[in-house]
């Protein structure tokens, strides 16, 4: 996990959506990072610092000068030390203060002082939002470096509806990893399909797979954080989508390889991790088939095989692909490798198609072989997309 071990302080201003940030400790802390919560006077009208202590299993500073402790000094010491920085929410006038270079309480010194990268999660009103000195003070922190993430768009506390909500948990969470992340995908373009797709066999009964997704919505958000920019082909699967990703929603097996045949010509890193379906019903019924007969027949056509398309078009795009195998993986794979022309296969078997874990077996073009283990799949996301850089590189 990118955040195990980092030490991250969590400043809380005061809006309504302070409680969220109760969550959000829960995410920092389950991925293993040290958080060092600090608090506003307004946060505290909202949340106790005992509730955000006791998740965050750290004391909460609330004042510059607390006592029986030097916290003035700690608060410098702290803003070196960090990982990074987040303030979730962050309020009109605490956005104001960084913007200005005002330190007077716990969480503005610290930031003033900080040698880490600073995330912003913007928590107000929609018209304080759209504020043009609002506006000047987020345009300003953005060209020295600070990151934001958010607001969202919705019904706010206020009654009204607009942007300005708190992005959610998840993607601070997200957004938090892609600040710690190194961008050594910075530059590539990186083309993602994932899920299963559905061949109809009448309005209501199709044919497909246990594909969960998981593996290429993970490896969709790697990317990202690693600076690419990413186009995330999927079938139909429940999972959100990524933030700051494209994403293109496809059912069958043709829908899928037009879309990837549409941008492959633009991509420099391809990754095939879509179950995309080999067979499809030779008849799809307009009507809903009646259970009359005692047996149904359905005959089945091979679809096209967009990846090996891909292989032989290739034009200096990176090709990675996917097999699936229930017997001889490592020579099933290898196989793959070489009859489509890829640069790197991702071999695995059955268990791993729909779960939340994985292990699989990695093989590139030279014969090099890596086996990974059972991991979480943004873990192994991570170790395919270390592998694809160190070819890329060679």
């Amino acid at each position: 996990m990118i955040i195990k071990d980092k030490r991250i302080v969590l400043g809380v201003s005061g809006a309504i959506s302070a409680y969220k940030a109760l969550e959000l400790v829960r995410l920092l802390v389950k991925g293993e990072a040290t958080v060092l919560p600090v608090m506003t006077s307004s946060a505290q009208e909202f949340i106790t610092p005992l509730s955000l202590s006791t998740l965050a299993k750290n004391l909460v500073s609330t004042s510059l000068f607390e006592r029986g402790s030097d916290v003035s000094i700690n608060h410098i010491e702290l803003a070196q030390k960090s990982d990074l920085i987040i303030v979730a929410p962050a309020t009109a006038n605490v956005i104001g203060k960084i913007a200005s270079g005002i330190a007077d309480d716990p969480l503005t010194t610290i930031i003033m002082a900080a040698a880490c990268p600073v995330l912003i999660a913007p928590s107000m009103n929609d018209r304080m939002w759209e504020n043009p000195i609002v506006k000047g003070n987020v345009e300003g922190l953005l060209s020295v470096g600070y990151k934001f993430v958010g607001p969202g768009e919705g019904a706010l506390a206020c009654g009204s509806i607009g942007k300005g909500r708190l992005a959610g948990v998840e993607e601070i969470f997200e957004a938090a990893c892609e600040a710690l992340t190194r961008k050594d995908l910075k530059g590539e373009k990186a083309l993602v399909t994932a899920g299963p797709t559905r061949e109809a066999i009448d309005p209501v009964r199709f044919v497909s797979n246990a594909s969960s997704g998981r593996m290429g919505y993970a490896l969709a958000r790697a990317a990202k954080r690693r600076g690419a920019e990413v186009v995330l082909i999927s079938g139909p699967t429940d999972l959100p989508r990524p933030s700051g990703v494209t994403c293109v929603s496809v059912s069958t097996a043709e829908e899928m390889n037009e879309a990837a045949v549409r941008y492959y010509p633009q991509s420099t890193l391809v990754i095939m991790a879509a179950a995309i379906s080999d067979y499809r019903p030779k008849k799809s019924y307009s009507e809903k088939v009646k259970k009359d007969a005692s047996t149904l027949s359905v005959e089945l056509e091979r679809t096209e095989d967009v990846l090996k398309q891909m292989g032989r078009k290739k034009k200096g795009q990176f090709l990675v692909g996917f097999a699936l195998e229930t017997e001889n993986l490592e020579e099933n794979a290898r196989k793959k490798l070489k009859d489509k022309n890829l640069d790197m296969v991702v071999a695995n078997g059955p268990a791993g198609l729909a779960g939340a874990t994985n292990e699989v077996l990695i093989i590139n073009r030279d014969g090099e072989i890596e086996a990974v283990p059972p991991l979480n799949k943004d873990d192994i996301a991570d170790r395919i997309l270390d592998r694809v850089v160190r070819l890329k590189s060679r």
